[in-house]
Order: C-alpha cells, then structure tokens, then sequence
C-alpha cells in the first residue's frame, strides 16, 4: 500500500480507526502478559493512541512506530508534550517523558529502535496492511523484536468482498499462516465488534468480529 493513502488520511482527518477511548481489551489482557514495571513496550503504527497512554500509565516505556508527522505532533500536543526531534536515518525520533516514537516507515525501523522492547501491543497495525504486506509486517516483527517477545494482538474479521480494506479483514486462518511457525497463538477473547465500530457499518460491513490474541514466540 502505498504509504502516502495514510499520510493523506491524516491530512484530511479522515481517521475514523482512531479511538478517543483507551481499548477495553487493554487492560483486560495486557496484565496477563506480567511485565515488570519501567519494561519498554511496542506499538506499531500507533497513530496518536490513547492505549499509549494507559500503558504509560502502567509505568512503561512507550516506543511506538507512526508514519504520519502530523499524527505523532497532535499525540504530543494533546499530551502537553514538547518532544526532542531528532533525524535517526530514513526516520525522525520523537521523545518526551516516556514516549518515544519513530516517525517513518515501519519497514525502515532500525533493530536499535526495539532492542530493550519486553512486550508489543498491536491494535490496528496488522489489520492496516493488505494480506501481502501482512507477511512482510510479520516478518519484520520477527526480525527486529528480541527474543521471546510477546504480542497482544487485536483483529477484526467481516465477510469476504464487503469492503476494500484498510481495516482488512485478518480471520483466525490468516493468524495461523502468518505466525504459526514461530509463535504460540492464544484466543484470548472474540466478540462482536460492529457497535464501536460505526464507519465500518456505514461502509457495509453486515458482521464483525473483533478478536484478541496473546502471541508467543515460540
């Protein structure tokens, strides 16, 4: 996909999969996962995510991974945050307090970026990317994530052919083919997720279900 589809979604504010609300599967699972207090912890394609929020609130180290600048300066302002820019290769680092995001393409993130990472939380990265990138998107987590790394993951399925993603439809099945082979897959939860998800009803999706899995690397 080309990255520019979501540097232009952000310039017209049409960001209807940001939550104004921290996820309710958040603090649901994520204890579960029993990091130690002040533990780095990733969250890919984090838009300007209130879930950041609460897991700095958890005592974490936030590193998170966006590409659009205007997401990343609205989730320091919104904070009251003046972050330290700084050029790191193809990306721009963004820091305050406990935050620090890399602004680029999450396919150019260095390993350095992720090295001290205990923890990753993914709910809206996987399913932003169309079933040929969601391969290279796992794979790049398995190559720059440390060893023994544990992912929440949030996935929505909807009914083949109903809409044209971004969000794209991520079944059980597609789970199992990406991260299968290399880490231990647990359904954590799976409901019906149409009622917060009005821009997608509106779209025509007729079903949706909503899914949290706890990954583990096997």
């Amino acid at each position: 996909m080309d990255p520019n589809f979501w540097i232009e979604r952000w310039k017209k504010d049409e960001i209807g999969f940001h939550r104004e609300k921290v996820h309710d599967f958040l603090p649901r699972y994520w204890p579960s996962l029993s990091l130690a207090p002040g533990s780095a912890v990733f969250v890919p394609l984090c838009g300007k995510s209130q879930d950041m929020v609460w897991l700095a609130a958890q005592g974490h180290r936030v590193i998170g991974c966006e590409l659009s600048p205007l997401a990343v300066d609205a989730f320091f302002h919104e904070q009251d945050l003046v972050a330290d820019v700084r050029p790191e290769g193809e990306l721009a680092v963004w820091s305050a307090g406990p935050f620090t995001i890399w602004c680029g393409d999450i396919f150019a993130l260095p390993a350095a970026a992720v090295r001290d990472v205990e923890a990753v939380y993914d709910r809206a990265a996987l399913v932003a990317f169309p079933p040929s990138l969601q391969v290279r998107y796992a794979e790049t987590l398995f190559t720059l994530l440390p060893k023994k790394v544990p992912i929440l993951l949030v996935s929505l399925a909807y009914p083949e052919g109903q809409i044209n993603g971004p969000p794209f439809s991520t079944p059980r099945e597609q789970i199992d083919t990406l991260f299968a082979e290399t880490h231990e897959i647990a359904l954590a939860e799976t409901r019906d997720g149409l009622d917060e998800s009005q821009n997608l009803k509106a779209r025509g999706v007729t079903s949706l279900d909503e899914a949290a899995y706890i990954l583990k690397r096997m």
